[in-house]
């Protein structure tokens, strides 16, 4: 009778430190990035390599996505029709809750 419950008492412990265990690598694992590594947003030439299709070096309103091209107009400060990386650099940036839906 005593070697049963001695069983029963290592087998509760067994499954009481696995459960444990799950829980803390979980909780290890689920943390998001800080936020500012979340938020970067791209270089000049990530986005040359993203967007460029016909690889001329340049971001014009027909190759660019998302909230980029829903501010184009703006970005675009000479209205060449292209973004520049100093007009990227210079471009007004959103408000915070206030980014334009991506439209991919």
């Amino acid at each position: 009778m005593m070697n049963q419950k001695n069983g029963n008492l290592k087998y509760q412990s067994s499954i009481i430190l696995v459960i444990a265990f799950v829980s803390i690598a979980n909780l290890s694992f689920g943390q998001d990035r800080p936020q500012q590594e979340r938020k970067t947003p791209p270089t000049y030439t990530q986005l040359l390599s993203k967007m460029d299709t016909n690889k001329d070096g340049k971001l014009a309103q027909t190759e660019v996505k998302g909230p980029l091209k829903e501010r184009f107009v703006k970005i675009d400060t000479n209205q060449d029709g292209f973004i520049t990386e100093e007009e990227l650099q210079n471009a007004p940036k959103p408000k915070k809750g206030q980014r334009p839906p991506r439209n991919n």
